[in-house]
């Protein structure tokens, strides 16, 4: 129990610094990266806010993970929620302003990019499962195995992007840096933390609920015992059984309120 709590904090933690990246790519002004530019684009037609298209998004990608038979686990639902919250409560706070100045734009946006980075390797490395859209990224290229995995993911990213263009987000300089840039910080990333995500065994949401449940069964058995241990039963001529309490032996011959003797001292007394 207390191992998941740990994981699971660490994916909220990894999430929140992706958001954090997330905010800065749009707060840089300099273009968007394509599932950035997705969620502008529709929260623009919709009125939705953009954590909420992105909530939406997610859910609606889980379903299709789930009909490609693709691995589900608590760090998918995550994902797919504390994202959006994330960022909505970022853009409400609104603690950076737009960059007005080109150069410190992108200077923001690479800060968005290695908080990105930073927070992939902690809710990746917890072993909870990925997002969904990298989910769908996996189920795909399974599913298209003469197809490379970067060409998959090009096209899922391709196709964000262009649907967000279309709609009225802003694409430039920054799109660019965000779709081939990040891939080289994330690489960097891995390698300064010595971690490749290929040796993480990912479980899904039905293996983390089966462990927790081991685990408290293991802590409510190992409480009954206690409570078993709780009483000491030492056998003496002529005195009762004690239990754990403290209070000494009565008197031979003398029984407490509402108990008889048999008069052989060997009647045992429980609280």
């Amino acid at each position: 129990m207390t191992d998941f709590l740990k994981r699971t904090a660490r994916v909220a933690f990894g999430l929140f610094l992706c958001a954090i990246g997330s905010y800065l790519s749009i707060q840089a002004n300099v273009g968007l990266a394509p599932w950035g530019a997705f969620n502008i684009g529709v929260a623009s037609v919709t009125g939705l806010t953009y954590g909420n298209v992105s909530i939406i998004t997610a859910l609606l990608v889980i379903l299709v993970d789930v009909a490609l038979k693709e691995k589900i686990g608590m760090g998918t639902l995550m994902d797919s929620i504390l994202m959006g919250v994330y960022v909505d409560l970022m853009i409400r706070l609104n603690p950076l302003p737009p960059c007005t100045n080109y150069i410190l734009g992108i200077f923001v946006l690479l800060l968005g990019q290695v908080a990105i980075c930073l927070g992939t390797y902690y809710y990746i490395s917890a072993g909870l499962s990925c997002g969904p859209r990298d989910s769908l990224m996996v189920a795909l290229d399974k599913r298209l195995s003469r197809v490379p995995i970067g060409a998959v993911r090009g096209l899922i990213e391709t196709t964000a992007l262009l649907v967000g263009w279309l709609l009225g987000a802003k694409v430039g300089l920054g799109t660019i840096i965000a779709v081939f840039g990040i891939s080289s910080i994330l690489q960097l990333t891995f390698s300064m933390f010595r971690f490749d995500p290929k040796t993480v065994d990912h479980e899904d949401i039905l293996t983390s609920f089966r462990k927790v449940k081991t685990d408290l069964a293991k802590k409510v058995g190992a409480g009954d015992k206690g409570k078993a241990a709780g009483f000491i039963v030492r056998e003496r001529a002529g005195a009762e059984p004690l239990p754990a309490d403290g209070l000494p032996p009565l008197p031979p011959g003398i029984a407490p309120e509402g108990v008889s003797l048999s008069g052989q001292g060997k009647d045992r007394i429980f609280p």
